[in-house]
Parts: structure tokens; C-alpha cells; sequence
């Protein structure tokens, strides 16, 4: 199978995947105990007039498929209907805190990538003393839940130090990015831990391939057989793990978010959980999961392209 007909066959999978869950995030609502008119009125006592009203409004009288139809094309135009809590249009909450969601994912991923790979790079390459010491430090990392390290990093840094902001976003790009550096940080840790000993093993493995010792036996530089020969064949291992990574991030960022009480997504997804605010539910748990695939098809159309030995349309034609 050539590369275009892969990325094709992989965005008709995505595409199909996304709408397969779009019904799930649509129908869980009527899954909620009692009517769906119950559930939008929040246990609010309403007349039959006011009743009669929302059915109208929501389409509760159509048929199921038919209302999952009328949602669906009303979200493909960017429309996720009307908050129930905030009074406004869930397309509009969405816009004014998907950005400093973005940018505090980004941020800990960046945090993930430079530092958890340069710790895997050094404990194999270096061993001793160094490899056992990042070998603790990970164990501890992995071994803390992001909501754990948020509120150390907060009494320590932003309490007791004073070197960082406790809570909130911040105005400007600059501010935000100051304001979101613990964050980002409590968010990075587990997975800079769990990358830090994907790297490592990966390039365990490569050290011990016989391409290794061919060109250390033919003199070439240590340097240069650990960059072309070991962390590249190593990269491919590392890459299946992005999608792991950016869906924990996306995940843990609503703890994280609530902790530092940032305003982003992940905040919203928890207020609007806990008020029973269900088309914004709906809708931030529908943008999650297409981020989420989005990143995936991402590091299915990279990995060919960075480790040849990936055979194209190997992962939908495995068993």
C-alpha cells in the first residue's frame, strides 16, 4: 500500500471512529435517569407549557435517529447548542478557553519530549551510576498522580516561594505562559517518567543490534552511531507512544486545570459535570475525543515516514 492510499484509508477510519462517537457523546444523555426535558430543567419544577417548550426547542418528540441527525448537522457547522449554566453558546465557551487548553497541553508536551527523552537518552547511553539515578527519579514520577504533584508544586512554588502564580490564566501571551508554567509542570511529570523509560529500553534494545556493532567496528564515532544507529531506530518505539501521551495530557489537564483554577477546557468539562450542564458536555467531550484521534492519525501517517521497517496498513491488517 503506497503512502496516500494509507493517509486516506487512515482519515476514512478516523472520520468513521469520530462519528461512531458522536452518537455515543449524543445518546448518553438519554441513557441519564428520567426524561431528557427533566434532565435540561436540572430538577427545576417547571410547567407543562415550559415542558412542551424545551421538547420543541430540543426536538424531544422527534424520534431518536432523527434528533441525533438534527444535532449532528447543527455541530458539523460549529454549532454545540446553548449552555445551560452559563447562558450563552457552547461554540463561544469553547473559543474563549481552547486556547489556553492548547497552550497548556503544548507546554507539558514540550516538558514530556525535551526532558523525557534526554533522561531515557542518558540512562542507556551512560549507565552506572546516572542510568540508576534516573531509574528512582522516574519510578517517583510515574509513581505521582498529576492532581498529587499540582498541589506540592502550588504550595511549594507559588505559597511558600512566591516564584510562580497560584491560580488563574493570566493576560498576554507572556503572562499566560508564566501562569501556566506550574501547570504545565504537574502535568508533564508521570509522562515524563513513563517516556524517560520508553527511550531508555528502546535504546537498550538498538545498543544490542548487530547494525551497532558493525559500525562501531568500523570506527565510527560513538556520537554518531548513538544518533543514526540507536536513537533512530529507537524513535519508531517512542512514537507509538503519542498518542498515550497526548491523551493522558488531555485527561489529566481537567485536575490540573481545577487545581490551578486555569479556566481552561478541562475546568469547564468539571463545572459543567458537576451543574448537569449536558450540551457542553456533550460538546467538550466530542472536541477531546477528535483531538485525541486527530493526534493519533498524526503519529500513524509519521511513523512510516521516520521508521521504514513499518510496513504501511501493518497495524489494520494485524490480528
Amino acid at each position: 500500500m503506497n503512502f496516500t492510499r494509507f493517509a486516506v484509508r487512515r482519515v476514512a477510519e478516523m472520520t468513521a471512529t469520530l462519528l461512531a462517537a458522536s452518537f455515543v457523546v449524543f445518546g448518553a444523555m438519554y441513557l441519564a435517569p428520567g426524561s431528557p426535558a427533566a434532565f435540561l430543567l436540572s430538577g427545576r419544577s417547571a410547567s407543562p407549557e415550559a415542558i412542551a417548550a424545551i421538547n420543541t426547542r430540543y426536538h424531544l418528540d422527534d424520534p431518536f435517529l432523527v434528533r441525533y441527525l438534527h444535532w449532528l448537522g447543527d455541530v458539523v457547522q460549529g454549532d454545540f447548542g446553548r449552555s445551560l449554566t452559563y447562558r450563552t453558546d457552547v461554540s463561544r465557551l469553547l473559543a474563549d478557553r481552547l486556547p489556553t487548553t492548547l497552550l497548556l497541553v503544548t507546554m507539558a508536551l514540550a516538558v514530556v519530549v525535551v526532558v523525557g527523552l534526554a533522561l531515557g537518552w542518558i540512562g542507556a547511553v551512560r549507565g552506572g551510576a546516572a542510568d540508576s539515578t534516573i531509574l528512582v527519579g522516574t519510578a517517583l514520577a510515574v509513581g505521582t498522580p498529576s492532581f498529587v504533584a499540582a498541589v506540592l508544586l502550588q504550595a511549594l512554588f507559588a505559597v511558600e516561594l512566591g516564584w510562580f502564580p497560584s491560580s488563574g490564566a493570566g493576560d498576554g501571551f507572556l503572562d499566560r505562559v508564566w501562569h501556566l508554567t506550574l501547570p504545565a509542570i504537574a502535568l508533564a511529570l508521570y509522562l515524563i517518567g513513563m517516556l524517560a523509560r520508553v527511550t531508555r529500553s528502546a535504546m537498550l534494545e538498538a545498543l544490542d543490534g548487530e547494525h551497532v556493532t558493525v559500525a562501531r567496528s568500523r570506527g565510527v564515532p560513538e556520537g554518531q552511531v548513538v544518533r543514526r544507529h540507536v536513537f533512530r531506530n529507537a524513535l519508531g518505539t517512542v512514537l507509538t507512544t503519542g498518542g498515550l501521551i497526548v491523551s493522558t495530557l488531555l485527561v489529566c489537564t481537567i485536575l490540573v486545570e481545577t487545581a490551578f483554577s486555569v479556566g481552561g477546557v478541562g475546568q469547564l468539562l468539571e463545572l459543567s459535570t458537576t451543574t448537569k450542564d449536558f450540551p457542553t458536555v456533550q460538546a467538550v467531550s466530542l472536541v477531546v475525543v477528535a483531538l485525541f484521534m486527530a493526534v493519533n492519525l498524526i503519529v500513524d501517517l509519521v511513523l512510516p515516514l521516520v521508521d521504514p521497517r513499518v510496513a504501511l496498513g501493518s497495524r489494520s491488517s494485524s490480528p
